[in-house]
């Protein structure tokens, strides 16, 4: 397992920069900063690292060059200005690492690429391919043809899940504050930083806030989230300052900059990976005391006796989230049974199935082997 003292070691790393990062407070792209950040990486990949760059700034670009002063309300123009801002990027980028003897690859991607399992491995097996043929990818989300139930929904998470995707070493995000504080440090001069996490506790995700910028949608909230994909997949991620130069650099030197979250000790297998983190969540059900101790320290399935509440409305083959009594997410799964039954069983024996349904498939609501445990 990666930590400060090996991290040096890491060999696929995924760097996500934001629209803060990289544009001005005019909203202008900053190519300094662009360049600084380009040279960083290419000299990484002399190194023989295999960089993935996950990058935010497309409707910003777009903003620009078609002349807007606000950030477009609907959707048909943040899709009209990320479409824009897409290729002025891109263009931006490969002209950059091209000057120091790189090659970039533009991807795309939406919620579809990874919902859908097929998807899933064809992003994965392009990823692997350009990796292995010394290309850079260079990744946003697809803003141009996403609507809301295709969206990811911002570049933190879409980090996150490429990390996972491509089974990465390290996720660096790099943002406009220096990491995890232990309150708001804008408005608390107390506010500390908090330079490694072990565990994703609901206690820290109070701490998350909201949007970080005006400029960009990714808060810290945000930030924990993709922190909950990244090191359940076993991936180490570091948030760090975007201002900083050469901070990719430090981090990956074992230097003490930004929050490193520690990742679980082992990866999830790819099938887990993606019943995880990229199906689609449909509902949730809250378990009992016994029945988490049961999931949580022996890997036991969902039985309909731990069940107490259930929530929202999903079919057979679904995946749903499975909540503790305080609200915490504890596992998701491939769940057995719709939220009807679901309702009708809950609390009951598993002999007493076939009383309230008329007929039992399963005995379990979802079955162990259908089922990640995330805690």
């Amino acid at each position: 397992m990666l930590t400060r003292s090996n991290i040096p070691t890491a060999k696929r790393i995924v760097i996500k920069v934001g629209t803060s990062t990289l544009s001005h407070s005019t909203g202008k792209l900053n190519f300094q900063r662009i360049e600084n950040l380009v040279r960083e990486l290419a000299d990484l990949a002399n190194q023989g690292k295999e960089i993935i760059l996950v990058t935010s700034g497309a409707v910003s670009a777009g903003m620009d060059r078609l002349g807007l002063k606000e950030k477009p309300k609907t959707i048909p123009e943040k899709q009209a200005a990320a479409a824009v801002g897409q290729g002025i990027l891109l263009h931006t980028y490969e002209k950059i690492f091209g000057e120091y003897g790189q090659i970039v690859a533009q991807v795309l991607l939406t919620r579809e690429d990874s919902v859908n399992r097929k998807r899933y491995a064809n992003s994965r097996n392009t990823l692997l391919t350009l990796l292995s043929m010394g290309v850079i990818p260079i990744i946003n989300e697809n803003d141009a043809v996403a609507v809301d139930e295709l969206k990811i929904g911002d570049n933190d998470t879409l980090s996150a899940m490429v990390a996972s995707i491509v089974d990465a070493d390290v996720l660096i995000i790099l943002s406009d504050v220096e990491g995890v504080f232990t309150a708001n440090p804008q408005s608390d001069p107390t506010a500390a930083l908090i330079p490694e996490i072990s565990d994703i506790t609901p206690e820290l995700e109070d701490l998350a806030g909201g949007p970080g910028s005006m400029r960009g949608t990714g808060g810290m909230y945000t930030k924990i989230q993709a922190a909950k994909i990244a090191v359940n997949s076993g991936v180490v991620m570091v948030i760090a300052s975007g201002f900083r130069d050469g901070v990719v650099r430090e981090v990956l030197s074992g230097s003490n900059v930004g929050t490193l979250f520690l990742s679980k000790e082992s990866r999830l297998h790819i099938r887990k990976r993606w019943l995880a983190f990229g199906a689609r969540i449909r509902g949730s059900v809250v378990v009992d005391k016994g029945c988490e101790q049961a999931i949580v320290t022996t890997g036991s399935s969902l039985l309909p006796a731990g069940i107490t509440e259930v929530d929202g409305e999903f079919e057979q083959g679904s995946t749903i989230r499975v909540l503790n009594s305080e609200g915490r997410e504890i596992a998701r799964g491939v769940v057995n049974y719709g939220s009807d039954d679901v309702r009708k069983i809950a609390g009951v024996r598993t002999q007493d199935i076939i009383e309230k349904l008329g007929s039992k498939l399963y005995d379990e609501v979802i079955h162990r082997d259908n089922m990640v445990v995330l805690v």
